[in-house]
């Protein structure tokens, strides 16, 4: 039997701002409406159309606001003109069109895809920066969950999609309070309504989420109900909150054989990710104005970590430099996660207080080596490469536009013009410009 779907292909709608749009095919439906991909002037869009009972002026308004703003950056699958209204109950708007090749965070929740810490920490510096955007804004995204976010598994690029909930910080009237088990405490306890401060909790049960594929607060309590009804996840998510990894209460850690997953990944990470982790889960519970990670907190952690990721040599998995494991163990390293072995630390560059591991693939940013380029990661201005005829030497070649200055172990000053190779030897520094960093092994 034929499924039917609100519009139908080869279906001409008008723009508002007076273009005509052709309907292709349906994409897919959800709670409010119905996605379709549809073409505008030659441009393959998605439309989003919407069940009648959804389709009031508020929500008119609310995607007239929206598409007057434009989107905080180039993630967010935005509203971008609205179809032409001509009975109250039709409301439509389009969007750009998802790329095939985004899967759903949930396929890899469910490990349908798989992609490496890289490419993770990537997600997660997006994911940070792009919320951070739209906050400036003076907006709140009131639903930030793994439902709403697509992930490039190749390159760690991240798109937002169900803009048309976003609302002006603040604003208290109507409008979605959220996904179940991403809602900051206070909604479950209908004690406040979707902030900015409440979106800083969803974007850290969603990081969490991300790196340890499991959430925050789901361990021994969660593991003892036999039936999660509406009284039992309100005490977990709102009531009574407990982080699985709180230093100062146990009562709730994840159960071996049931939540494994959280046990396997909360370990492999450096300490200062699992410290940010733990106060967004702690301090950020019981105070949501002071106590919770922003996001440009975790920005700059997503840059750490990926900055700390190097490769065992013997089955080359991704590891994570961590000072702390270091300082514990007499300067020794943790043996890889996966195959158990001792691993053998690359050389490294110390930046100010920052490390970057040099393995074979680094490549280094304006961010890295500039102060006033805080955050540019537009295009590459160093990389790791191999000496041609001699494989057992290794050089930071210079593909900015300014010349370095090498100071070698004897003190000696070397220039290293755009295109040379400053040689990679343990205690030689660099001289960025700005900037000036140390070899290490």
């Amino acid at each position: 039997m034929a499924t039917h779907h609100m519009l139908q292909p080869g279906q001409e709608l008008r723009t508002k701002s007076g273009m005509v749009c052709v309907i292709k095919e349906f994409l897919g439906g959800g709670g409010q409406g119905e996605v379709y991909r549809a073409d505008l002037a030659n441009t393959p869009m998605a439309l989003k159309w919407y069940f009648p009972q959804f389709a009031t002026n508020t929500q008119y308004q609310a995607l007239e606001n929206l598409v007057r703003k434009g989107p905080p950056d180039q993630r967010f699958l935005w509203p971008l003109d609205l179809i032409e209204r001509l009975d109250q109950r039709e409301l439509g708007y389009l969007m750009p069109l998802r790329d095939k090749h985004y899967v759903d965070i949930v396929d890899l929740m469910k490990r349908r895809v798989s992609t490496t810490f890289r490419e993770l920490t990537t997600a997660g510096l997006y994911l940070a920066d792009s919320y951070h955007q739209l906050h400036t804004h003076g907006l709140c995204y009131r639903d930030i969950s793994f439902g709403n976010v697509f992930l490039d598994p190749q390159t760690g690029e991240v798109l937002i999609c169900d803009n048309d909930n976003v609302t002006i910080n603040g604003e208290t009237a109507g409008g979605v309070l959220g996904t179940s088990r991403f809602m900051a405490p206070e909604i479950v306890r209908h004690e406040a309504r979707p902030s900015t401060h409440t979106d800083l909790y969803s974007l850290s049960v969603l990081l969490f989420y991300l790196f340890m594929f499991h959430h925050p607060l789901e361990g021994q309590r969660e593991a003892d109900i036999h039936v999660l009804d509406g009284y039992a996840m309100d005490k977990i998510y709102g009531t009574e909150p407990i982080f699985i990894f709180d230093p100062n209460n146990t009562t709730n850690r994840p159960v071996r054989g049931y939540q494994d997953n959280a046990l396997t990944f909360w370990p492999l990470y450096p300490q200062f990710l699992r410290d940010l982790f733990t106060r967004a889960f702690t301090d950020g519970l019981s105070n949501p104005v002071n106590g919770r990670v922003r996001e440009t907190e975790w920005r700059s952690a997503m840059i750490q970590l990926r900055d700390a990721i190097f490769y065992c040599p013997h089955c080359q998995s991704q590891n994570f430099y961590d000072v702390t494991v270091l300082k514990q163990n007499n300067g020794k390293p943790n043996p890889c996660w996966h195959c158990q072995k001792a691993v053998i630390l690359p050389y490294r560059l110390r930046l100010n207080d920052h490390i970057i591991m040099l393995n074979h693939d680094t490549v280094l940013f304006p961010h890295h080596i500039d102060r006033k380029s805080k955050w540019d990661f537009s295009r590459p201005v160093a990389q790791v490469n191999q000496h041609p005829s001699n494989p057992q030497m290794w050089g930071l070649k210079n593909l900015s536009l300014e010349k370095w200055v090498l100071t070698k172990v004897d003190g000696s000053k070397q220039d290293v013009e755009p295109g040379r190779n400053a040689p990679l030897v343990a205690g030689s520094k660099i001289n960025f410009g700005d900037g000036e960093g140390e070899i290490r092994y």
